[in-house]
């Protein structure tokens, strides 16, 4: 799977109907949107996942903090929302600490936004970029979310020393075909090697007899008197016969056939040219018989086409003028269903003219008919008359004020003045 892995996977990203390429040190993005941009997200979760098993994240991180693994497609769908925003979270902090840099594990209370915003101050500060507003990891699934946890993936790999190497392909070996030999079977080279043998075997055998004549002609001198010992055979003919039957089979030569030689290509294709022209024969026969009778039943369904044109003529010519006058039926009522379309339109605007008078007509007649700014005009009526008489109530009251100041200043007056005058009775005391 690793080798698999390492040849899809290249360390700038990843070639699935979207063309990408992320710089190494200003961590550049570049997405160019083409017909497989919808599945870019899936392709990147899968290569997020194989990194995340070369930094041996099950034994480090999930199995420590009881977590499931994901499947290759987590981050990519939305089931859920909030499992997957912890989730995405405890990734990045634990590959952020991967890649060098301490980072505090989030926990399942702490502010989301915080935790977003340290994200990607600590992406940015491995020099790559976030053109992205946060809201978008909020959801926890996403393009954006495979890209963050992506790339800090990428960071951590290079931080371990991780480097890329091309795959080994494993080397088939051609299995050779075993063929259990017969021993009672000999192929072509085997007597070809027998025969060769054999030769070779006699050129000897002539060499030592040349060189070694004299020794040979005194041990056939010798055998010669052992021979005429040996006047019948001492051996049984029921043993023979056994012994006979046993080495027979051994004595059987087969040649097998090579299916490579042209020859009996040669021959199969005589073979098939002979059963081909056997069937031909056998086949012809039937052929033109078909032949004759489909010959014989176009000529008769031609002479009843014939028969029963020149029968339906005039029911033909019938048909022709009734869809003659179908066609005048139909242009007239189209231009009859004009005029009533348009008429229509008439009535509608007309309807609708009538209807506004009609709204016009029921104000004025409310407006007309509503005794409510008579009821007004007599309360202020009401309301002018009592002022009115307060009005006249304070005006005498203020008369009277008046009058009193008046008639008291009067008398203040004709007191002083008589106060002034002294009498001369008065003087003369005095």
């Amino acid at each position: 799977m690793m080798a698999a892995a390492a040849a899809v996977v290249t360390p700038s990203g990843l070639e699935d109907g979207v063309s990408r390429s992320r710089g190494e040190g200003a961590g550049e993005v570049v997405v160019e949107r083409g017909p497989g941009a919808a599945y870019h997200t899936f392709v990147v979760m899968e290569d997020l996942v194989e990194k995340l098993k070369l930094l041996r994240y099950e034994e480090d991180l999930l199995r420590k903090n009881n977590l499931k693994p994901p499947s290759r497609h987590y981050f990519a769908l939305p089931t859920n929302p909030g499992e997957q925003f912890y989730m995405f979270c405890t990734l990045a902090a634990w590959l952020i600490n991967k890649a060098g840099h301490p980072f505090e594990q989030p926990q399942e209370y702490d502010d989301p936004n915080a935790t977003i915003s340290n994200i990607l101050s600590e992406l940015r500060a491995f020099g790559r970029t976030a053109d992205f507003p946060p809201s978008k990891l909020k959801s926890g699934y996403g393009e954006h979310v495979c890209y963050v946890l992506d790339c800090l993936a990428e960071e951590a790999l290079k931080y371990i020393g991780f480097t890329w190497k091309r795959p080994a392909y494993p080397v088939e070996e051609l299995e050779e075909e075993t063929v259990a030999e017969d021993d009672a079977e000999l192929t072509l080279n085997k007597v070809d090697e027998e025969f060769v043998e054999e030769e070779t075997d006699n050129e000897e055998n002539f060499i030592d007899l040349n060189v070694l004549k004299a020794q040979t002609y005194r041990l056939d001198m010798n055998e010669s008197a052992k021979q005429e010992d040996i006047l019948e055979s001492t051996t049984d003919a029921a043993e023979w016969s056994l012994e006979v039957e046993r080495i027979l089979p051994q004595l059987k030569v087969t040649i097998r056939t090579d299916n490579k030689d042209w020859r009996i290509h040669v021959d199969q294709m005589h073979q098939h040219k002979n059963g081909i022209e056997s069937a031909l024969k056998e086949t012809k026969g039937f052929l033109d018989k078909l032949h004759n009778e489909i010959s014989r039943t176009l000529e008769k369904i031609g002479s009843r086409e014939k028969y029963i044109n020149n029968q339906l003529e005039h029911l033909v010519q019938e048909y022709r003028a009734a869809q003659a006058q179908l066609s005048e039926a139909r242009e007239r009522y189209q231009q009859g269903n004009g005029g009533v379309t348009e008429r229509t339109r008439l009535l509608s605007e007309v309807t609708e003219e009538l209807e506004k008078v009609k709204q016009e007509m029921e104000e004025k007649g409310s407006s007309m008919t509503d005794g409510a700014p008579l009821v007004k005009i007599k309360q202020s009526l009401t309301k002018l008359k009592q002022e009115t008489i307060q009005m006249d109530i304070r005006i005498g009251v203020v008369e009277h004020t008046l009058l009193q100041s008046k008639l008291k200043e009067k008398s203040n007056m004709t007191r002083d003045m008589h106060a002034t005058v002294i009498p001369e009775s008065a003087i003369g005391s005095y």
